[in-house]
């Protein structure tokens, strides 16, 4: 809002958003990713993902369902759910680490969702010659569709025809900042910023054996 109560809208742009957040969370962060970090990272990079329109409201949905689904165990005891190690050895230990609804495929998915996300602003980054629709088409594949089943595959091949021109999707990532150089050296920061935090969760999940866990 500009002085003088002249009100002026200055639209931000969620990369430049994403990676101030990130980076205070970067600073944050010791051993162990926090339950709330990790939701927080989650949500940063859903809004992301909601800039390509009803081509992604499946995943969205997903996503937003495993977000709930960590939230409401966070909350019944913070102190005990403070880090995602914790909430992993907690349903380990109770037997019900590998049931659907367990947190700990919650967490799975949402890192493998933030892999998909990653891998499609790493595209953008890249290849400026590359439609969305194959940017995306390319991160599945690498991602989230070495995971999915029949079923969420035919789902998202349908999806993936209401793929929105790069330029729009662009755009709307940019807000009013049309400097292309500057727009793709902000996602080349934010892609830099994420995958420290994905390595940790990845080997998470492969030290209790669930990283090859599939859905139907």
């Amino acid at each position: 809002m500009a002085q003088g109560g002249d009100k002026e809208w200055i639209e931000s742009c969620e990369i430049m958003v994403a990676i101030e957040e990130l980076s205070l969370l970067k600073n944050g962060v010791e051993k162990k990713l926090s339950t709330m970090a990790f939701l927080h990272l989650s949500n940063l990079l859903l809004r992301v993902l909601d800039k390509i329109g009803p081509t992604m409201s499946v995943l969205s949905l997903d996503i937003r369902r495993n977000i709930e689904r960590l939230e409401e165990m966070y909350l019944l005891d913070p102190s005990s759910n403070s880090s995602l190690m914790e909430i992993v050895e907690k349903e380990v230990k109770e037997g019900t680490v590998r049931k659907a609804d367990s947190c700990s495929r919650a967490i799975l998915w949402l890192s493998r969702s933030l892999d998909f996300t990653v891998a499609l602003l790493d595209g953008l980054e890249k290849d400026s010659e590359q439609s969305l629709n194959q940017i995306i088409e390319e991160a599945y594949k690498t991602t989230l569709g070495l995971w999915h089943g029949w079923i969420a595959s035919a789902a998202y091949k349908i999806a993936l025809q209401l793929t929105p021109d790069r330029e729009v999707f662009v755009g709307l990532l940019m807000g009013k900042d049309k400097d292309i150089a500057k727009f793709e050296g902000e996602i080349y920061k934010l892609v830099t910023l994420i995958q420290p935090f994905l390595h940790e969760i990845h080997e998470l999940m492969k030290k209790y054996r669930l990283e090859r866990l599939k859905s139907t």
